[in-house]
């Protein structure tokens, strides 16, 4: 029998000899491989933490003792040994596992995680909390080394330095940009470090050279500095952090020993280790961010296997194919993207204009305020973020951008339920907080090549818009060559009617053609509307849509609370105007597959058909509301 299928939860791991974690570790990488191929997911971060994530469970006494993941990507070998292996094949399918932390999935995930950079505050309110209830167990975040590039990790590291409560921050350097000392001597020191009487001798003389007078200050700065010259940990220890690093995070046995001295050590902690990113497949390990998450594989020969059936280009690689056309048309364009250059088709960008293109890294508040510095110089800058991650940089948009009245490009990926990612990734909040921004324009493309022509438009613009568009391929319809400046605030009839109007918004727009065509089987004559904007709404076009009928129904992607159809009934306030709403109900969907969520919440064309035919017969649409996965 296996040693993996023998644990059901971590009290079964701490059960077994050390001598057989690095078999364990062989089982728990080769599960996650024959897994991930069949249904995809995030690959390469799960393969690297697999001995850390081994060595923790095994140390600490989980779940009394808590484990703060950063993100979630790298929780794949965490959810098989915290008793989940049963289940394990269902990760991101409908009804089954998230692909990342869940409080209400397990008592193991103690923190909910799918953007960067919250581990460590997280962990330090569980540290506090824990001190205030007189509590003592033991809290660890494991920050992989991207997230800790984010100003939220320093902001939390600075406080708990402040603050001194026992906390252990575990900090995956994957990439191996902080450091490249790995070996006998640096696993050597930080076993001696880590073993207590050098701490405690570290002590004993910052107590002397305290007791110095005059001199005493200085000399202990220049003692801790001595120190960094054999540690690359200089600016943890100025946190207030006692560093021990870089150790071999791949050696199991070693992470055990480290750990179990850590544990006995007081105030910050952070101990720095060494991964290699999709550590245990050779493809991974040489392509790592093609296997961060990758679709389905085949693992002996790893070839990616490609659906048959033919797909229209995505969203993403219109939109880098059209701004690179762009930029090379006009030099004051620069592209910014934080971190995602792949997920948001910008990495195009930089390979065909690398001098205009900034990877700021896992920054949002930086990337927005960094992009206004550079329109406030003449330049145009591009920021193309995931919708959910410019949720992090609310406050830039509204007081760097908005009230400064600079032309700065949002280009907002992943607006709408984008799918299998699940709750932490559908952008279905962006209308609401974008278009409350005075000096924003708001709008959203039907299909790809109206994301063309908005591109174009936001350029051309002296103030700051957005552009919201979803994930995945597109419509299939032609591209233009040229690109035109759409007019503003203008929405565009697409079929007449004279009972109903359909008012589609972005990606909502064909599935309103398909449903117009469903309610014309019943006999009833219903119109299409492209609106195009969110912000400025065409009020214009409204009230001449009032001339013809006072039924309107509105269709969008988006969270109902705030959101387009908000912005039309604010529109037709005063008239005699029936409109009826569908979308997002409010609360967080699930994941699932895009289309099938889609209808769970009313917006296939089918569920949009029936609604409307319900509103217009009178009776109260029902609501729809998607299941819950649990």
């Amino acid at each position: 029998m296996a040693i993996l299928e023998q644990i059901k939860d971590p009290k079964d791991l701490r059960l077994l000899k050390r001598e057989v974690l690095p078999q364990l570790a062989k089982e728990v990488r080769q599960r996650i491989l024959d897994s991930v191929s069949k249904k995809g997911g995030h690959l390469g971060s799960s393969l690297g933490a697999t001995e850390l994530t081994i060595a923790l469970h095994y140390v600490f006494n989980t779940p009394v003792d808590k484990i703060v993941w950063d993100t979630g990507h790298q929780t794949y070998g965490h959810k098989l040994l915290t008793g989940r292996q049963e289940k394990f094949d269902s990760m991101r399918q409908l009804n089954g596992l998230s692909g990342f932390l869940k409080r209400d999935e397990s008592p193991y995930d103690a923190f909910g995680a799918g953007h960067a950079s919250t581990a460590i505050s997280a962990a330090l309110g569980m540290a506090v909390a824990r001190d205030q209830q007189k509590e003592d167990n033991r809290v660890v975040a494991v920050v992989s080394d991207g997230c800790i590039t984010g100003g939220m990790s320093f902001e939390a590291m600075q406080n708990a330095g402040h603050i001194g409560t026992d906390l252990l921050v575990v900090l995956n350097d994957n990439e191996m940009f902080i450091s490249n000392r790995v070996g006998a001597l640096g696993s050597f020191l930080t076993k001696l470090l880590t073993g207590g009487l050098a701490k405690k001798l570290e002590q004993e003389v910052e107590k002397f050279l305290k007791r110095i007078q005059f001199y005493g200050a200085g000399l202990l700065r220049v003692a801790k500095r001595m120190r960094v010259l054999l540690f690359p940990g200089m600016l943890f220890e100025e946190l207030g952090f006692a560093y021990f690093g870089p150790v071999d995070g791949h050696d199991v046995g070693r992470l055990v020993e480290i750990l179990e001295n850590i544990k006995t050590l007081k105030g910050p902690i952070l101990l720095h280790i060494i991964t290699k990113k999709g550590k245990g497949y050779e493809f991974a390990e040489q392509d790592p961010i093609t296997w961060h998450g990758p679709g389905k594989f085949d693992v002996a020969s790893g070839t990616m296997i490609k659906s048959t059936v033919v797909t229209p280009p995505a969203y993403q690689k219109v939109f880098g194919n059209a701004l690179v056309k762009l930029a090379k048309q006009d030099p004051r364009i620069a592209c910014i993207t934080a971190a995602m250059p792949e997920g948001t088709g910008t990495d195009v960008f930089r390979k065909e204009i690398p001098n205009r293109f900034y990877d700021v890294g896992l920054a949002e508040q930086h990337a927005v305020t960094f992009a206004a510095g550079m329109a406030c110089e003449g330049l145009r800058p591009v920021c193309a973020i995931y919708s959910t991650f410019l949720q992090r940089a609310y406050d830039q948009m509204e007081h760097d951008v908005g009230l400064q009245k600079l032309p700065v490009v949002f280009c907002l990926d992943r607006g709408g339920l984008v799918g299998e990612d699940g709750p932490t990734h559908h952008g279905v909040f962006d209308f609401a907080y974008t278009r409350m921004i005075p000096n924003f324009t708001v709008m959203a493309p039907m299909d790809e090549n109206e994301l063309q022509h908005m591109l174009k438009t936001a350029l051309s613009l002296n103030m700051a818009s957005v552009i919201r568009y979803p994930r995945g391929p597109g419509e299939g319809v032609p591209l233009d060559s040229d690109f035109r400046i759409l007019p503003i605030g203008r929405g565009v009839v697409l079929k007449p009617g004279s009972e109903v109007y359909l008012l589609g918004i972005g990606a909502m727009v064909h599935p309103c053609l398909k449903a117009a065509a469903l309610i014309e089987k019943e006999g009833i004559p219903c119109g299409v509307v492209n609106m195009r904007f969110v912000k400025p709404i065409d009020t214009l076009l409204l009230h001449q849509l009032l001339q013809q009928t006072r039924n309107f129904v509105t269709v969008e992607d988006h969270v109902l609370p705030g959101g387009f159809g908000s912005a039309v009934m604010e529109a037709m306030e005063g008239t005699d105007a029936r409109i009826h709403r569908i979308g997002i109900p409010d609360r967080f969907i699930d994941h699932g597959p895009q289309m099938i969520l889609r209808d769970m919440v009313g917006l296939s064309p089918e569920k949009i058909a029936q609604s409307t035919l319900q509103f217009l017969r009178g009776k109260a649409p029902q609501p729809q509301e998607a299941q819950s996965a649990r």
